[in-house]
């Protein structure tokens, strides 16, 4: 008995004790998602089971999966979230994590290093991918539109990849560029243009970019030194992370609508108007039919973007791989766009993560065919009584012919022949990569030395042709074109970072020292232009060119009880665009910002969440110029039409270039004041900034005294120029509930633009510099650059009306001195404003885009090249259409300097809004599907009676529309 009960005690606690040892329940497979209150998926948010270490990471869709236990507490985190968590009671589970305050602790990308939000001294301004503006996105560009504010974007037309002309605090220059610095994964482009594409950014795939960094103060730019005085936009594309494989199907169908017209005269208007006013011999031109030549060119237009990322961990190897394609036709017919794009980033760690690698390479194709975009405006001017084709040798167009059955010379042209009868094709290849080392010396953990080499190299070949039976060519039989480009810019940036904690005065220490060597080379070869039989019709300049930019740069951040901050910088740059003389310049800045939350003051203050207040200073250049060496004298191979006699042969001859041999870069000095806030635990936050620029040494092309200097106008420095403005930008959690959410951004921005000086001679009052040049007429302008005003601002006479508020033909008021030109207006906005909306419902959500500018002025070149009715009686053996803005000037000569045509461009614009499901898990939970619907310019609010109120140069001359486009997109994570 005792032996059975010796047993049985014996057996119970062997199984006591296993019992003990035992899970509570085996482990399984748990699947659920990670959002944010406002119902976004949380991209990359990680899951830990608490206790165990295993841990796994959220999809696109921010689903995920993790082996654990039911009873099992997972802890959620994500940057710029507060860290939850959450016992496992089921097999899914779906967890919603609020921002946190902690967002102040989020990485922002800055030159030459990172900075965390909440120690940031400048003006800096973030858009990542969850707030990018999406659809049919042919360029970079287009993800950031109307998100920072300002930040401006004007669209360059509608053609497939156009892009758009970014200002980033208004411009600083009159004609050195006005574009802001691109950096690219550590490597700086040019503002250079690719040959054969219409914006190179074009040639990076938007899918692939993970982050914008805007650095709009000079304190913040001045580490890029003499490239920065227009702003510096940091893009980072997207890295791969250590764990399983992901494959992530991004894909978006469109199509392209015409979304209005040039509005001209129909055929049974101009018929009335030729019957009215025409002679016999204009009247019998007339015809029989009823053509709207803008349906003729242009289409619906079919465009798809595709694209997949493969990412995770080979071991100790972070990867992401991409490939992407794309294919836009432009509603202007034969426009299209083909682009195939790779891209590849490794992350690698070695000797126990004190070397950090990152490779990123990314490569490009992109085929383009050119529709010739002159067909626009000989759609709007050509004769609407006349048919589309007609049975000649001229491919079978209608085409204004004379008495011998010749096209004329000077008449417009088959709108769809000048399209059908043109090829212009181009094959650009793009390659931009970089490698980076970030090792952390072993016998000094506090210092890091960093090498960056990069690259940026581009091939262009292209092509064009006209055959010899096309109207467009006729008189020289044909035209065969050729071209080529090279470009190899070469990055190398060594630099160190020391970084310390003195914990003995409560303080944080970092600072960066470096070099950087950048190279430049551009090689276009010449060849003839032919005609289609063969014969050579001229002969191009080939052109070679090389320049190079040796820096050296530090900065020092310092931070005081981590309350007080302090940035300053220095940067020396020498740049061979320049002489000995005037190679060299120095760069500094300085910022100071007080964490006024932190103080114990304002601990227990419930208002603010964050407040931090910003003051900096920084001197920033500018050498981008369409010349690379001004201040050489040189000489250039005269065309084919100048060459000299000389017995019974004719020689090429050389002339000589304008050039200074004194010039120099520009310089900007820039003041910027700013107060970062939030409110309800950082449920509302924002910014507002105060700055003012002022550049001097401005480079233009001034007028020149005969003999003085070869050549009429000469590219010097003549004088200075200020912008001034504030910036405000709010962003907010409006709704943060269970089910329904709602965040909205705004943002506002008011720039002035003034010239102060205009000549290298100090008591100088120069009248100004004609600009803007104006079809209709020869060598007519109708903008101006003057002491006073700001840049482009419009010269024009003031017109005259009559009682009925209609204009008298050619009756102007005279200024005080007599003259009849005086300066009225600008192309540029005093205001710019920017509103997202972005909402969600359970598994719907739904958002918007709205974008304004205000206080902008365009020059209506279309109506003033075809608004009286010299447009249709030309005397020439042809008649012509006009604006239907004729009916109510009857103007008989076009009137292209009255101020009539200088119209009010101020706008409000729907630039898109999105709509979308997201299905969940599908495919036995294995993938995640989300499908939207999009449209892009979806209305446009404007007194302006052009095509579209956005064209930044200020003179609106036949631009190619902007189509809205309607999109489905589609995204599957597995």
């Amino acid at each position: 008995m005792k032996m059975k009960q010796r047993l049985l005690c014996g057996v119970m606690c062997v199984m006591i004790t296993l019992l003990a040892f035992m899970p509570a329940s085996a482990q399984q497979m748990i699947k659920g998602t990670l959002r944010a209150s406002s119902g976004e998926p949380l991209t990359g948010a990680s899951v830990v089971v608490k206790g165990a270490g295993n841990g796994a990471s959220a999809d696109s869709l921010g689903n995920f999966s993790i082996r654990a236990k039911l009873g099992d507490t997972l802890i959620a985190t994500s940057v710029g979230f507060e860290m939850k968590e959450v016992r496992i009671s089921a097999n899914t589970i779906n967890i919603t994590l609020q921002v946190a305050v902690t967002t102040l602790n989020d990485v922002v990308v800055i030159g030459y290093g990172t900075r965390s939000k909440k120690d940031l001294t400048g003006s800096v301004a973030t858009v990542s991918a969850k707030d990018f503006q999406t659809g049919a996105v042919t360029t970079p560009d287009q993800l950031v539109t109307g998100k920072v504010a300002g930040v401006v974007i004007t669209p360059n037309g509608g053609a497939p990849g156009a892009g758009g002309t970014i200002r980033v605090r208004g411009g600083t220059s009159l004609s050195a560029s006005n574009n802001p610095l691109i950096v690219v994964d550590g490597v700086p482009l040019t503002n250079d243009g690719v040959s054969g594409v219409s914006n190179p950014l074009s040639l990076v795939n938007p899918n692939d970019i993970e982050s914008f960094n805007i650095l709009k103060d000079a304190s913040a730019t001045a580490i890029y030194g003499n490239r920065a005085s227009n702003g510096v936009i940091i893009i980072t594309t997207k890295s791969g992370a250590a764990g399983k494989l992901k494959l992530n199907f991004n894909s978006v169908l469109s199509q392209s609508v015409k979304r209005n017209e040039v509005k001209v005269l129909d055929a049974n208007q101009f018929r009335s108007v030729v019957n009215e006013r025409g002679t016999d011999a204009e009247k019998a031109m007339l015809g029989n039919a009823n053509t709207n030549w803008q349906d003729v060119i242009f289409q619906n237009a079919f465009g798809g973007d595709y694209n997949l990322g493969v990412s995770g961990g080979i071991k100790k190897l972070p990867y992401r791989f991409s490939v992407g394609h794309t294919y836009q036709d432009g509603i202007l017919k034969t426009s299209n766009v083909k682009r195939t794009s790779l891209g590849l980033n490794l992350t690698p760690s070695f000797f126990n993560n004190s070397l950090k690698v990152n490779i990123n390479l990314k490569g490009v194709y992109q085929k383009t065919r050119f529709a010739n975009e002159g067909a626009i405006g000989a759609a709007a001017g050509f004769d609407p009584t006349q048919p589309v084709y007609a049975s000649n040798k001229f491919g079978n167009f209608y085409e204004w012919l004379d008495e011998t059955g010749t096209p004329i010379e000077l008449a417009p042209k088959n709108p769809l022949g000048q399209l059908l009868l043109n090829s212009s094709l181009s094959d650009v290849y793009r390659s931009i990569g970089s490698i980076k080392l970030d090792y952390k010396l072993p016998f000094l953990p506090a210092l890091t030395a960093t090498v960056n080499a990069g690259y940026d190299i581009s091939k262009t070949e292209g092509n064009g042709f006209i055959p010899a039976f096309a109207a467009l060519s006729y008189q020289r039989g044909g035209s065969m074109t050729e071209y080529s480009q090279r470009r190899k810019d070469k990055l190398l940036d060594f630099y160190l970072l020391y970084a310390k904690d003195l914990k003995e005065i409560d303080s944080k220490l970092d600072l960066t020292a470096g070099y950087s060597y950048q190279d430049f080379f551009r090689g276009s070869p010449a060849y003839p232009v032919r005609n289609a039989a063969g014969n050579v019709l001229s002969m191009p300049v080939p052109d070679s060119s090389r320049n190079t930019l040796l820096s050296v740069f530090a900065r020092l951040n310092y931070t005081f009880k981590g309350k007080y901050l302090l940035t300053a910088s220095m940067r020396r740059d020498g740049s061979s665009r320049f002489s000995k003389d005037n190679r060299w310049g120095n760069f500094p800045s300085a910022a100071l910002a007080w964490r006024i939350k932190d103080e114990g003051f304002m601990r227990s203050n419930k208002t603010f969440s964050d407040l931090k207040l910003r003051v900096g200073f920084g001197i920033t250049g500018n050498q981008d110029l369409d010349a690379y060496y001004p201040y050489l004298p040189i000489y250039t191979l005269g065309g084919s039409n100048v060459r000299y006699p000389f017995g019974d042969s004719s020689y090429y001859t050389y002339r000589s270039e304008p050039y200074d041999k004194n010039i120099k870069w520009e310089t900007t000095t820039a003041w910027n004041a700013g107060i970062d806030f939030g409110f309800l635990k950082n449920r509302i936050t924002g910014t507002l900034d105060f700055y003012y620029k002022k550049t001097k040494d401005l480079l233009t092309r001034i007028p020149t005294a005969a003999g003085v200097n070869p050549g009429n106008m000469l590219l010097t420095n003549v004088g200075n120029i200020e912008s001034k403005g504030v910036e405000l930008a709010i962003n907010a959690g409006v709704i943060q509930g269970k089910d329904f959410s709602w965040n909205v951004n705004f943002n506002i921005a008011y720039n002035k633009n003034k010239i102060l000086k205009l000549s290298n001679v100090s008591d100088s009052t120069s009248e100004g510099i004609l600009t803007g040049a104006i079809s209709g007429g020869k060598d007519n302008t109708i903008q101006i650059n003057s002491v006073g005003y700001a840049p482009q601002t419009f010269y024009v006479y003031k017109q005259v009306y009559d009682a009925d508020g209609k204009p008298v033909e050619g009756v102007f008021d005279k200024q005080n001195n007599g003259a009849l030109f005086y300066r009225y207006k600008s192309a540029n906005p005093k205001l710019t404003m920017g509103f997202t909306s972005q909402m969600s419902y359970k598994k719907w959500d739904l958002s918007f885009v709205l974008r304004s500018n205000i206080g902008n002025y365009l020059y209506n070149n279309v109506r003033s090249g075809s608004g009286a009715f010299n447009s249709v009686s030309t005397g020439m053996g042809y008649i012509g259409n006009t604006n239907v803005d004729y009916l109510n000037t009857r103007f008989t000569n076009s009137q292209f300097f009255s101020d009539y045509y200088v119209e009010n461009a101020s706008f409000l614009r729907m630039d898109n809004v999105s709509f979308g499901y997201n299905f969940g898990r599908i495919w036995r939970n294995k993938a995640s599907l989300k499908l939207s619907a999009i449209v892009q310019n979806v209305f446009v609010i404007t007194k302006y009676t052009g095509l579209d109120p956005e064209v930044y140069s200020g003179i609106d001359n036949n631009i190619y529309p902007r189509p809205r486009i309607y999109s489905l997109g589609i995204n599957i994570s597995y």
